[in-house]
């Protein structure tokens, strides 16, 4: 062979080596630049997840936050309107003592006692006024029928003129405060 002959023969296994060598090294690269391009994708996975998951954190913590202000202002609420419940509780008893005292029976044609009792009778109806303005109301009539929740019964009787699971007798009144019983109604009801 001659030298030009070699000398071919050797460029072309230097060509060769060096597209070996650079197909190598590509290689190596482009599994580099795919790593990359996954892990890239990865990141952005990740970063979308944790948004998603920041995003609903905050919207449940705004709904807590609604939904804790909504109970407060529902506690507040209550607060006012049940405030006087204690106190209403107590007034029941004067109420009852003046209802008492005009049911007994005296002699009313006599000045000073039919003047004690229009004083009293007046005191009562002004003090019914008063705790009516505040929510509280008498129940509990002749004639209703029964509702376990405002009424207890203390006997069942047969009695004409009145059908069953209705109010005969009114034993003590019952009172409700804006709507809650503070007092059920003692009562006889017919059977």
């Amino acid at each position: 062979m001659s030298e030009q002959a070699q000398n071919l023969n050797e460029n072309e296994e230097l060509v060769e080596e060096v597209q070996q060598e650079t197909t190598a090294t590509e290689d190596p690269l482009k599994e580099a630049i795919a790593r990359v391009q996954e892990l890239e994708e990865q990141l952005k996975a990740q970063v979308e997840e944790t948004s998603k998951k920041e995003q609903d954190l905050l919207l449940r913590t705004r709904a807590e936050i609604d939904n804790m202000r909504r109970r407060s202002e529902q506690d507040i609420e209550k607060a006012h309107k049940f405030a006087l419940e204690k106190f209403s509780k107590d007034i029941l008893n004067t109420i009852d003592n003046l209802e008492r005292a005009l049911a007994t029976p005296a002699n009313k044609e006599d000045e000073n006692i039919k003047a004690l009792f229009d004083g009293v009778e007046l005191t009562l109806k002004e003090l019914l006024s008063t705790v009516s303005r505040f929510g509280v109301e008498p129940v509990g009539s002749v004639g209703d029928t029964f509702n376990p929740d405002l009424h207890q019964a203390i006997s069942m009787q047969p009695a004409e003129g009145f059908a069953t699971n209705q109010i005969t007798t009114v034993l003590q009144k019952g009172y409700t405060l804006n709507g809650r019983v503070i007092r059920p109604a003692m009562v006889m009801v017919a059977a």
